[in-house]
């Protein structure tokens, strides 16, 4: 189930353009842990679970090379570890290092859970007459990515079909891959030719021409919008009074939590786990009508007898 996809795209847009931004710019630990639990669970319901598990092993991967390359290089922080090569490596700079890597993997999760909701369609719809060019090379660089691994599949397989790849040659196996190289960096030209064109031949871009769109603004539209505007002003005044302040170097800033903290840090974690409350909620509720529905036929099925 995907709820977060019935909402309007300007919706979407704004939801995920002010995650990414909160998440990018205020460098909090708890925000950042907030961020990153809900782009996870955001995630893991959208894919099935041994594609997650893949992707969890690749940005942990990801996560613990920035996480061990920040103290390497930075030296800043008044609290010595040790020494590597007599350099220091400072407790302030491991610190530092782990939530940049939490902030970093985040946004990651959020682009891959904003692919899956902001189509192509939903872009073009929200930008195709203020910056009509624009929008569509977006769309189509939002598009190639996954297009470009399916020809990929497509093309070695069908060249497998044909009695390649038979050879353990690690040179054989090479000129294979630059063939296949070679021929998808041709379908990728005339393929977006082939688009421009045909968007040109539709019109697309010119002045006066009216464009058929699915997409209606609803209440629950209205609802959510308002719902993010207000998280958001509440997180942005917050921050101004620097409410979210903390310092990394040269020594960490001691983070207390009280009942004004915690009042402060459960709205962001609402804001953060927005998405998943939604979706966690229509599953609940489609659950409920398939009980319902089960139920139904059983006492039918007892009333025929």
């Amino acid at each position: 189930m995907k709820s977060m996809a019935n909402f309007h795209p300007f919706v979407l847009f704004m939801y995920y353009s002010a995650i990414i931004c909160v998440t990018m710019l205020m460098m909090h630990p708890i925000i950042l842990a907030f961020s990153f639990v809900g782009s996870l669970t955001l995630f893991a319901f959208l894919i099935p679970f041994r594609q997650l598990m893949k992707d969890v092993g690749f940005y942990l991967f990801v996560f613990l090379l920035i996480a061990i390359t920040n103290p390497i290089f930075v030296h800043k922080g008044e609290t010595i570890l040790f020494f590597l090569n007599d350099n220091p490596i400072t407790f302030e700079a491991i610190i530092y290092g782990i939530f940049i890597s939490t902030m970093l993997v985040a946004v990651i999760f959020w682009s891959k859970s904003y692919s899956l909701f902001m189509t192509s369609d939903k872009f073009i719809y929200l930008f195709g007459k203020t910056l009509p060019k624009l929008s569509l090379v977006l769309s189509m660089a939002l598009r190639f990515i996954p297009l470009f691994i399916h020809q990929i599949r497509k093309v070695h397989q069908t060249q497998k079909t044909l009695g390649l790849y038979t050879s353990t040659s690690i040179t054989d196996r090479l000129v294979s891959g630059i063939r296949i190289f070679n021929s998808m960096i041709m379908w990728s030209l005339e393929n977006a030719m082939l688009q421009a064109d045909g968007m040109k031949a539709k019109g697309y871009g010119l002045k006066g021409r009216t464009n058929y769109s699915l997409f209606r603004w609803h209440v629950k539209d209205s609802v959510m919008l308002i719902l993010i505007i207000l998280l958001l002003g509440i997180l942005l005044f917050l921050h101004g009074m620097n409410h979210f302040t903390i310092n990394y170097y040269p020594a960490l800033t001691k983070i207390t939590l009280s009942w004004e903290n915690s009042c402060q840090f459960f709205i962001v974690l609402v804001f953060m786990m927005l998405p998943t409350l939604m979706e966690i909620k229509e599953n609940l509720h489609w659950k409920y009508l398939k009980l319902k529905m089960s139920h139904s036929s059983i006492q039918n099925s007892m009333n025929q007898f």
